[in-house]
Parts: structure tokens; C-alpha cells; sequence
């Protein structure tokens, strides 16, 4: 997220990313600008709220900032982590919101009660990353019941020290540092490894801010962490990524790091994942947005892969804008997250 895309996250939830000084000349003109798809934004339009997951905001932001140079506009993103976003967008607070996974049942209901249809539109793919403090000369590859053992709820108050989780690592106080509990990216980490989501020790440094988190690890080093793998990219020179071994030799022997092919070909598993937006249906009625959502499933795959994130194969991506311009209502994903989902799963349930 380098360039023009950085930005100090603690500060976006109340950001106007696209708010900018109009010309006195130009306002009430009625001048309109061409959005994607032959739509038109109107100086006059409404503010596009959007606000979810911390992991899909980079995009967001990119997408954003892209289209208003385009097409002009306004919106304000804020990052309340998965979950709270939903909770704003399922009582009609927000327009759009990202989530790192889907949308679970209790969410569906309470978009249900307040009347909100929406529309699922996965967008990329990411991996998330295990990190440790960049120093750290002990471990370079972890199982997936190594990554349990350490994160399992059993494991609070007793499982405390990097020793107790494999022989021979040293005598250390093992510091852990995830996503809050809000966030999708700590529901699905806990799905893929532990079995169950939101099921996990609770003595963890926690923050809904992945820059926290990496400076956490980055001056701590007995420190482990995950996130979104995008966060690790822009920070790798002050974290060592680790590899995960899945104990499947078809996806690769031994550990694999995730990364743009492990992530695409579907052999860093259990860690990688779809990423979405969620669109209210009556909102895309709205010029302004029906664009802003054409744009963002467009033109989105260079600024994905800019940001540190996994584009979806031009197949999909078809897919996907098809989904919309149908107004496709409904999860892809019942249930909740499918740990291990591929790009052929996510074909297979967008055309059933």
C-alpha cells in the first residue's frame, strides 16, 4: 500500500476519501461525469457510505480513489472490522461493506428484519500471513496443529512458552497478536485452525488495526501474529513471514509461504481466502453507486494486485459483474466460511 494508497487507518472511520473543493463555477451547473457501463455521477450525488473489514479497505480505498479521479464523487470508508460492518449495513447505515469472509446467519437475519436485500460480489483472493518478529531465528515453517496448539481455547494458561509447543524452540514467553473478534479475518483463522469460528484463547493482544499489529511483532521477539496478507507485504522488512505445512503433499511438501501464485493456484491451505463486498440492493437504484460497484468489479484487478492482494481469474471476475448487473441476491458461501474454498469451488457455487 505504498504511494498514494497509504494511510493512517486509526483515522479513517470518519474520512470523506473523495470529498475534494469544487469549482464555484461548477456548482448547481447540473455537469455530470460518464461512470462505467454508461452511468452517470452527478455533482449533486449522494455520499456512497461503505465501511466493514480492514483487510478489504486497502482496496477499497485504491478502487476509490481511482474512480474519483475518473468520474468524481464522494464516499466515506470506515473500518469497524467484518462484523461491525455488517452491523451498520444490515440496519441500513451504510450503502457497501467489505468482508474477509461471508456473511454469517445472525447477519442474514438482521438484514432480513430491516428489510435490506444485498448482493455477495467476492473480489479478490488473500492469504493470511503468520508472522513472527523479523529476528526470530527459531522457527521458519509451522504445522496447522502447531498453529492449534498455540491457539486453541484449552490453550490459555497453560500453553504459554514457544517450548511447549515443539521441542527444541526455546524457553520464551510466547506473545500472541491477532485481529479482534469483530474481524473476519479472526473468524476465519479460527475456523481453519482450531475447527470452529470465534473459538480461540482469549489471551491475545487483539486490535481491529493491522498496523497495530505489526508493530506489536515487529518490536516484540517472542511475538506471533497473523493478518491479511497485504499488511505483511508492505511491512517485510520488519517481519519474517512463516511457512504452513497442511500435512497434504498435494498442495506442496513440507511448509509454503503464502504469496500472488500460492494463493491463486490454491496450495497455501488452510490460510487463503475469498474477500468480498456486500451491496444493499435498493442502493444500487442510485446512479452514483450502480457505477462505483461497475468500476470496482471492472477495473479493480491491477489495483488488487497493487494493495498486495490476489485478483479473481477473468472467469470469475465475468462472473462476479454478471452476478451484479443481474442483481443476484444471496450468499455463495451458506453456512459461513468454507476453510480450503478454491477458485473452482467459487465458479462452481456462482453459476449453481
Amino acid at each position: 500500500m505504498s504511494g498514494k494508497y497509504a494511510l493512517i487507518f486509526v483515522s479513517i472511520a470518519s474520512l470523506a476519501l473523495f470529498a475534494c473543493k469544487k469549482d464555484e463555477a461548477n456548482e448547481g451547473s447540473g455537469k455530470t461525469v460518464s461512470g462505467e457501463g454508461g452511468a452517470k455521477v452527478s455533482p449533486k450525488a449522494g455520499v456512497i457510505k461503505i465501511d466493514g473489514s480492514s483487510t478489504v479497505f486497502p482496496i477499497t480505498q485504491a478502487v476509490a480513489e481511482d474512480f474519483r479521479e475518473k468520474h468524481g464523487g464522494d464516499a466515506t470508508i470506515g473500518v469497524s472490522g467484518t462484523g461491525g460492518g455488517f452491523k451498520k449495513f444490515c440496519r441500513g447505515e451504510t450503502v457497501i461493506t467489505g468482508a474477509s469472509r461471508p456473511i454469517k446467519p445472525t447477519e442474514v437475519k438482521l438484514c432480513a428484519d430491516n428489510k435490506i436485500e444485498w448482493i455477495e460480489l467476492p473480489v479478490a483472493y488473500d492469504g493470511l500471513a503468520v508472522v513472527v518478529h523479523k529476528d526470530n531465528d527459531w522457527v521458519d515453517t509451522m504445522t496447522v496443529a502447531e498453529l492449534k496448539t498455540m491457539w486453541s481455547p484449552e490453550a490459555q494458561g497453560k500453553v504459554g512458552k514457544w517450548s511447549q509447543v515443539r521441542s527444541g524452540w526455546p524457553d520464551k514467553a510466547l506473545h500472541l497478536f491477532g485481529p479482534g473478534v469483530d474481524s473476519g479475518t479472526y473468524d476465519y483463522f479460527t475456523k481453519a485452525v482450531t475447527g470452529k469460528e470465534h473459538s480461540s484463547r482469549g489471551d491475545f493482544t487483539a486490535s481491529e488495526d493491522d498496523n497495530v499489529l505489526v508493530q506489536g511483532i515487529a518490536t516484540d521477539k517472542s511475538a506471533l501474529g497473523f493478518f491479511g496478507f497485504a499488511y505483511y507485504a508492505e511491512n517485510k522488512d520488519k517481519l519474517k513471514l512463516i511457512k504452513i505445512d497442511d500435512g497434504n503433499e498435494d498442495n506442496g511438501a513440507g511448509g509454503v509461504a503464502p504469496s500472488l501464485e500460492t494463493v491463486a493456484n490454491g496450495t497455501y491451505q488452510p490460510l487463503s481466502r475469498p474477500i468480498f463486498i456486500y451491496v444493499a440492493k435498493s442502493a444500487t437504484a442510485r446512479p452514483e453507486v450502480e457505477s462505483f460497484v461497475k468500476y470496482y468489479l471492472a477495473e479493480s484487478a491491477a489495483l488488487v494486485k497493487e494493495v498486495g492482494y490476489i485478483p479473481l481469474p477473468d472467469t470469475a471476475s465475468k462472473l462476479t459483474l454478471e452476478r451484479f448487473s443481474k442483481r443476484t441476491t444471496g450468499s455463495l458461501f451458506t453456512g459461513g466460511s468454507k476453510v480450503g474454498v478454491t477458485v473452482e469451488e467459487l465458479l462452481g457455487g456462482q453459476t449453481k
